[in-house]
């Protein structure tokens, strides 16, 4: 994975560079409509108050990126729209040059993200579409990653459970549409210690496992909660039969864009050329 960090810097931090055409206050400073075109080759065309971009602006870079939406003393911060160099697009709240509260990220192989952000990652509650497998990922992110109550949702099941750094973790259960679910758990199974080379952490954590338990009917909803029927109840498909049907649901719906991987570790990707 490449680090794009050495190639991202901010928009133009002085406001009052370059060749301008626009309104100027009584002191002179840049206040109202006008179009700067600043020294490192980037163009902006908005409002200004006192000297800052602070309004509605279009701030064009000259790496093809481009912001369309609100400022506040030379920082992004409202509602805006920003295209980035790669094809992909973030539409949303932004604070203090920030991704931060609601928005909409679509990614450049056609993912997309909707939901909270925090602090340029996602963050709360949000819905990620994997474009190429049509799976969808609801629920809770931690400063970027796939983390707390989840559902993953594929064309004919879904498995519902708490994930951890982007993997199911702990009891979960499928939900197929054949009318039967399967409850289970994942558990990290150990490495072969043999097979861990020198220089790696002995950690010897592998991918985790699905172990199924049991095969029930449909869980019954009430208004305090799910309610799982009893062993009498069962549904009569045998364990063996449904497991084949059970995949990795981290496999199953496909890994994020090795692009979008980057996007999130490196979040200013909009600014990558500028100096």
């Amino acid at each position: 994975m490449s680090d794009l960090s050495s190639a991202e810097e901010a928009e133009e931090a002085e406001a009052d560079l370059g060749e301008y055409d626009g309104e100027c206050n009584s002191e002179g400073e840049r206040h109202g409509h006008g179009k700067a075109f600043l020294p490192n080759g980037d163009i902006y065309d908005g409002e200004y108050e006192h000297g800052f971009r602070s309004g509605q602006g279009t701030y064009r870079f000259r790496n093809g990126a481009c912001y369309i939406g609100k400022y506040l003393l030379n920082k992004k911060h409202g509602r805006g729209i920003f295209y980035y160099p790669d094809g992909s697009k973030y539409e949303g709240d932004w604070v203090n040059d920030q991704r931060h509260g609601h928005g909409v990220y679509t990614y450049a192989n056609g993912d997309t993200y909707t939901g909270e952000w925090f602090n340029h990652n996602r963050h709360g509650q949000g819905r990620y579409i994997y474009k190429d497998t049509g799976a969808i990922y609801v629920g809770g992110w931690v400063n970027g990653n796939q983390e707390g109550e989840a559902e993953l949702i594929f064309l004919n099941h879904r498995y519902r459970g708490k994930f951890l750094n982007g993997n199911p973790v702990g009891r979960g259960k499928y939900i197929f549409d054949i009318g039967c679910e399967q409850h289970g758990e994942y558990i990290h199974s150990e490495q072969d210690k043999g097979e861990v080379e020198e220089e790696e952490e002995p950690s010897f954590l592998g991918a985790p496992k699905w172990k199924a338990s049991e095969i029930t009917k449909l869980t019954l909803w009430t208004p305090h909660g799910e309610k799982t029927p009893s062993p009498r109840e069962s549904s009569q498909p045998s364990l063996q039969e449904v497991s084949s049907e059970v995949f990795s649901p981290v496999r199953d719906a496909g890994e994020e864009d090795e692009g979008s991987r980057e996007e999130e570790e490196n979040p200013d990707q909009e600014d990558q050329g500028e100096e």
